[in-house]
């Protein structure tokens, strides 16, 4: 039982099970006597974690897994006003102010931890509702960034406040008037990103933390740690994994891109592409709902729900070539090479405005 006064030392906020691994990769760094005391929180808004829970409990890495029934803005009706465009930057301002107060205010009821007594807030992706509550509430948290890199291809925070983004960035910053994602919000003390050379538009509070270096210092024990809990199938898994390993074989990692129908037609096309070239293997994105055991029953596929970073664990795994969209894949190590076909491929199935958002900040 927690001592009165004494707050309790990490919590994390996480969104997807990308977030959970890398939240794994932070905890196994920390000396021993220091893991198991941190609470971890799946936010369900944006994925079905599945049965997650119970196996991050038997890892013992955490003291307690929360459940947080997060909900996006049009959950709230009565914030669609607060939306609306009036012509002018003042009244857009007002409205934007009015909308971060009362929002925050909304997600209260379905805050399920008081974060005040906790020493240091993990929040991946705090764009998302947390954020709002956080800065409001006047509750100072650690950001990281959402996905590997992902701030090299969509800078959020400016794609989203483009336009004024410096007078956005200071009511965001010094004054808490509004919220601001990735850096900006007033009560961020800091922003854990990969690689800050990657992106085009670094924020004072970007801090550099290697994925690559937190995964090279794990040991074998660890390493069996996270795929107990990451793997549901490890039978099934390693079957798919070293079955025709003689043989040159392509990975390609899905998106969720476009309307399902597009969606389709994009992989259908990719595999085209690269079938000359060997086997295919498919990896469905954790949140891509298009069914494609479905669609291309003739491809072996490996979990969806599996963070496609749990492939390094397995030795002597290689693929001749891993193909993806936007994914980040540079330096794979169960990769021989790699191609992300990226905005120059995806023209051709969509308005490019879509998907440069950097270019048009």
């Amino acid at each position: 039982m927690k001592k009165p006064g004494k707050k309790r030392p990490r919590i994390y906020v996480c969104h997807t099970f990308y977030h959970v691994y890398v939240t794994f990769l932070k905890e196994l760094k920390l000396p021993k006597g220091q893991q198991g005391q941190a609470d971890l929180v799946l936010s369900r808004m944006s994925n079905d974690f599945g049965d997650l829970q119970s196996r991050v409990e038997a890892s013992g890495l955490f003291r307690e897994v929360i459940n947080f029934d997060e909900k996006r803005e049009d959950f709230f009706p009565e914030l669609a006003k607060w939306r609306q465009g009036t012509g002018g930057l003042l009244g857009n301002l007002y409205n934007r102010i009015r909308f971060t107060k009362r929002y925050a205010e909304l997600e209260a009821a379905y805050v399920p931890v008081d974060f005040r007594e906790y020493e240091d807030i993990y929040v991946y992706c705090d764009s998302d509702p947390i954020g709002y509550y956080l800065n409001r509430n006047r509750i100072y948290y650690h950001a990281v960034e959402d996905g590997l890199n992902c701030l090299k291809n969509f800078d959020a925070a400016r794609y989203d406040n483009r336009g004024h983004f410096r007078l956005k960035a200071f009511l965001s910053r010094r004054l808490n008037l509004i919220f601001v994602q990735n850096g900006y919000g007033k009560y961020c003390l800091d922003m854990e990103v990969n690689d800050i050379a990657a992106i085009k538009y670094p924020c004072p509070r970007y801090i550099e933390v290697s994925r690559k270096e937190l995964v090279d210092r794990l040991t074998g024990e660890e390493k069996e740690l996270i795929l107990r809990v990451f793997i549901r199938d490890m039978e099934e898994l390693q079957r798919q994994l070293y079955q025709e390993v003689g043989e040159d074989r392509i990975l390609i990692l899905t998106d969720p891109l476009c309307s399902l129908e597009v969606r389709e037609k994009i992989f259908r096309d990719i595999i085209r592409m690269f079938e000359p070239e060997g086997k295919i293997f498919l990896k469905p994105h954790p949140r891509d709902n298009l069914d494609y055991r479905k669609k291309f029953p003739e491809y072996p596929q490996f979990d969806a729900k599996i963070p496609m970073e749990m492939l390094q664990f397995f030795p002597g795994v290689r693929f001749r070539k891993v193909v993806g969209v936007f994914t980040e894949i540079k330096d794979l190590p169960f990769a021989e090479e790699t191609v992300c076909l990226g905005a120059d491929f995806m023209d051709a199935y969509e308005d490019p405005l879509i998907h440069r958002q950097n270019e048009q900040i």
